[in-house]
């Protein structure tokens, strides 16, 4: 990809979005129609999201590394399973074994760039806190480890310092900045730098249903925005300074709703050095921002493919 930061991949968190079609995948995109092939002829990364919800099988993570052949750059992260981050209670090998058994095929392919313990807001620097973050650390210590952290507790030397010496990453997070959450950092931790945006929503971050009466519109409503411009500038050089102390860097648009996730990463791309690059014709209707950073592909139609 002309003009990339040879450390640095910009990506989107997840890919599998049906309000993607028509935006950034073809027009009429059937059941057949490759998505994870497709996204890697114009992204070298991805997040994997539905790790979080469920542990993939090892035959779903050789699916996935043969779908990104065309692609020798590409690198997945993928999410811890929930049970290990959301969930205190305590956990066997049999559980380890069930999420790490579909993670293996990615790094025995060279093609796991990091492991992202995204921790919730309620998870807090206090003794059962960093108790279980080490467990989880000792528990997974043969993948590039990466934790994200929501609540400013953790906002301390002593736990960079940590993870530092563990060479784990931390990951810095653009969110809506509310009460105790933690502020966007540049901290650089191990050898692999990691950078969320979430979006700035507001008024949607903190849902005001309890949890189990969100519908999934609700839930996703909260990653439901469009950086601008200058708000995209604002993140420049902290991505570059988190990239000149790491080894890689990853740099995940989280903001997915209707494929804003998608534009926002191509913007982020140019503004870091890359020149004119291959975009779908179906996204410039939708965001024509990126007409002028745009070298279309014609690609439109699910015929096509």
């Amino acid at each position: 990809m002309q003009g990339q930061v040879e450390n640095i991949r910009i990506g989107t968190a997840g890919w599998h979005y049906k309000d993607w079609n028509g935006v950034f995948y073809p027009k009429g995109a059937g059941k057949e129609f490759k998505e994870l092939d497709f996204l890697a002829t114009f992204f070298d990364t991805v997040e994997i999201n539905s790790s979080f919800y469920r542990p993939p099988s090892k035959h779903m993570a050789y699916a996935w590394v043969k779908k990104v052949t065309r692609n020798p750059r590409f690198k997945f992260t993928a999410k811890l399973w929930q049970r290990f981050t959301h969930d205190r209670r305590r956990f066997g090998s049999a559980e380890v074994d069930q999420f790490t058994e579909g993670i293996d095929p990615l790094a025995a392919a060279g093609k796991l760039g990091a492991v992202l313990c995204q921790f919730p807001w309620s998870f807090k620097n206090d003794e059962a806190g960093k108790e279980w973050l080490v467990n989880i650390i000792m528990t997974f210590k043969q993948y590039p480890l990466v934790v994200e952290v929501r609540h400013a507790s953790w906002d301390t030397p002593a736990v960079y310092e940590f993870l530092d010496n563990h060479g784990v990453g931390f990951a810095a997070i653009d969110q809506p900045v509310i009460g105790k959450s933690i502020e966007p950092k540049t901290v650089q931790t191990g050898k692999i730098g990691y950078i969320r945006m979430h979006g700035r929503n507001y008024d949607a971050w903190f849902p005001k249903k309890e949890v189990k009466d969100l519908t999934e519109a609700d839930k996703f409503a909260r990653y439901d925005y469009l950086y601008t411009e200058q708000e995209l500038e604002e993140w420049v050089d902290k991505i570059r300074t988190i990239a000149a102390d790491a080894q890689e860097t990853y740099v995940m648009q989280n903001n997915h709703p209707r494929g804003q996730a998608v534009c926002n990463a191509f913007q982020l791309r140019a503004k870091l050095g890359e020149k004119k690059m291959k975009i779908p014709e179906t996204m410039l209707p939708h965001f024509p921002q990126l007409e002028g950073i745009a070298e279309p592909t014609g690609y439109g139609h699910a015929e096509l493919f």
